[in-house]
């Protein structure tokens, strides 16, 4: 007995114990449970992004004609093999950082920034779906799962001791990381597309 303090998930709040826990810090609920939740989020877009572009687009851009016409196009253009190819090409980058932060028992800023990104990526599906006034791809368990998770997950990071302040500049470097990833999942996914139309013709 060294008299740390252990919490529900086997973390301590002192020494520098691995185990389960990454080097101290927090549990593996917290940080490849990010994972666990982003894989549950996207599946759901996955399943509805193809119908609901198809289906909904059309009447977005009659009812909100002041949006630029790019958005709809390139909504318009996104089929189900591209759009499954970029969430593979996320799962990268959420698996590393949830790598990251049990590596580091949660301390790591990539981990940090990659959840503070999942719980405002949620709340932006909300305020999209509250604009459309119905459902939008992601609306379903971003209350659900996300904001939950991000919030029940900051709270272990806090208890431990380890959670970064939340400041304005933090809030938002957390929306530019979504959005970042997002965008850099979607160009990788459309090389690897094009790079196997050209091939399967030649």
């Amino acid at each position: 007995m060294n008299g740390n303090k252990i919490d529900q998930d086997g973390a301590g709040t002192g020494g520098s114990g691995v185990g389960g826990d990454g080097v101290g810090g927090v549990g593996v609920g917290v940080t490849f449970g990010l994972l666990a939740a982003w894989a549950v989020h996207d599946a759901e877009e996955v399943v509805t992004v193809p119908r609901w572009t198809r289906t909904r687009v059309g009447e977005l851009r009659e009812r909100f004609p002041q949006a630029p016409e790019a958005i709809w196009r390139r909504l318009e253009s996104i089929d189900g093999r591209e759009f499954s190819t970029a969430v593979a090409a996320m799962a990268v980058i959420v698996a590393a950082a949830a790598a990251d932060g049990h590596r580091t028992g949660g301390r790591s800023s990539f981990y940090q920034g990659a959840l503070n990104g999942f719980g405002l990526h949620g709340l932006v599906h909300l305020a999209q779906a509250a604009a459309v006034r119905g459902y939008t791809p992601g609306s379903a368990t971003s209350p659900l799962v996300v904001v939950p998770f991000t919030l029940w997950a900051r709270g272990r990071l806090r208890r431990a001791g380890v959670l970064r302040p939340a400041r304005p500049r933090d809030i938002a470097q957390g929306l530019g990381l979504a959005a970042a990833a997002t965008v850099g999942s979607h160009m990788v996914a459309r090389r690897l597309l094009r790079r196997s139309r050209t091939t399967s013709t030649t």
